[in-house]
């Protein structure tokens, strides 16, 4: 617990970290160079935007990322744990706030992995979240779909809690869906309530809400879920309620009727290795199709959030950092074969990574994190003095299934906003015009 808290308040501070908060270098002195061997993964909320309203360096940071034509002179990938609308909305609000045309392949929902699940893409699948969540799950691949209003309206006998929405004269269910197979959780839904009961009624009644509940089961259907932000930074002076919220009801309502953990297929969204993995993905694809051939060696993570934006980018850090460890592994047990001598390798080490096979393999070796003081993270937030005030559920904001890891919230460096973070990545990677 105390070391918890000592990680916590060093994060507060700014030191302790790997790097103190630093100021935005200067541009002199920096060596032309034409193509960029890295990219830049930017978070949108509280670093560019809070809530509806722009950021003021988000504007400047944009105009030194393009030239005079307005293309990037770096493959940019926006990583929003967003998933309320589609990705060329998005781009169209990200274009109309930055005064730099964007396109959808640079936007990045949290929903967006999805496209990989393949295999669950014939399925009937229920989804839940807000806006156009039918259109969105068909965009990412999914042909047999039910929302939740949806599923109300066949089943009006189930949404109970909203004394109004009552039915006013008795009915029956009109039973006109077929079996649901799947349960995909895009983002926080308008009506908890509704979501929460239909969600848990689809899971414990195997897909058929004709049955009556079955909590002896030792599995339920596939649940995929996006978005795991506990909270997020809008307007308001404090952060605001996001997706992990509803995840944490969800789980813990399933738990206390069923005495059992409620298991997910997937997590996507960050902090997941899979997310950041997909926006790899996307920064080849982009410097691909600009004519850039050389290797996207370094990515950088620009975020507000120690337990997603900061998390995230470490964690698929560390992921980068075992597979080279891997392959001079197995480099090395081939060159040992190929002297004679016979060679044990790890089977790990030979097995293909799922992501690596949809995907192609990354070229990129480290994802380094930058945390700006525009949203989320609060420099000068107070943390209890008393370690016994503090217990791990309220202080780590991360998801159930992530491990609390000190080393994994400490950001590679802190700056003041997200043009101080242009700036210095482009210092690092001696990268612009000499001045």
């Amino acid at each position: 617990m105390k070391i918890l808290l000592n990680a916590l308040r060093r994060s507060a501070s700014g030191v302790g970290l790997r790097q103190q908060r630093v100021a935005a270098p200067g541009r002199r002195g920096l060596c032309s160079k034409s193509e960029p061997s890295f990219g830049l993964l930017f978070d949108i909320d509280g670093v560019l935007v809070r809530g509806k309203t722009p950021i003021p360096a988000a504007k400047r940071a944009f105009q030194k990322l393009v030239d005079a034509k307005g293309q990037f002179l770096v493959p940019v990938v926006f990583v929003t744990n967003a998933g309320n609308c589609l990705r060329q909305k998005k781009a169209d609000q990200l274009s109309h706030i930055l005064g730099v045309p964007i396109s959808q392949d640079q936007v990045m929902m949290s929903h967006s992995p999805l496209r990989m699940f393949k295999k669950y893409h014939d399925k009937y699948v229920l989804v839940s979240g807000q806006g156009p969540v039918l259109d969105i799950a068909k965009n990412v691949g999914f042909t047999n779909v039910v929302s939740i209003d949806m599923l109300r309206e066949s089943f009006p006998l189930l949404d109970m809690v909203d004394h109004n929405r009552r039915p006013k004269v008795p009915s029956s269910p009109v039973v006109n869906l077929p079996r649901v197979e799947a349960v995909v959780l895009f983002g926080e839904p308008i009506r908890w309530e509704t979501n929460l009961q239909l969600i848990i009624d689809v899971l414990l009644t195997n897909g058929n809400l004709s049955n009556v509940y079955e909590t002896t089961h030792s599995t339920h259907l596939p649940l995929l879920a996006c978005n795991m932000d506990l909270m997020w930074m809008a307007e308001a002076h404090s952060p605001r309620f996001g997706h992990g919220t509803f995840m944490v009801c969800l789980e813990n309502i399933y738990k206390k009727i069923t005495g059992k953990d409620l298991k997910y297929e997937a997590l996507m969204g960050k902090p997941s290795e899979l997310t950041y993995h997909f926006a790899e993905f996307l920064i080849r694809e982009q410097a691909a199709e600009r004519g850039w051939r050389a290797p996207i060696r370094s990515l950088y993570a620009i975020g507000d959030n120690l337990m997603t934006d900061i998390y995230g980018a470490n964690l698929y850090n560390r992921y980068l950092d075992e597979r080279m460890a891997r392959k001079s592994t197995k480099a090395v047990a081939n060159m040992v074969t190929g002297a004679g001598t016979p060679a044990s390798v790890p089977q790990e080490v030979d097995m293909d990574n799922g992501w690596e096979s949809e995907l192609a393999s990354p070229s990129a070796t480290s994802c380094k994190s930058i945390l700006v003081c525009t949203g989320v993270y609060n420099p000068h937030m107070e943390l209890p003095k008393d370690a016994n005030q503090c217990i791990k559920e309220t202080v780590f904001h991360g998801h159930r299934d992530f491990r609390f890891d000190p080393a994994l919230v400490e950001p590679e460096k802190i700056v003041e906003d997200v043009d101080a973070a242009v700036e210095l990545i482009f210092e690092m990677e001696k990268f612009g015009t000499a001045v």
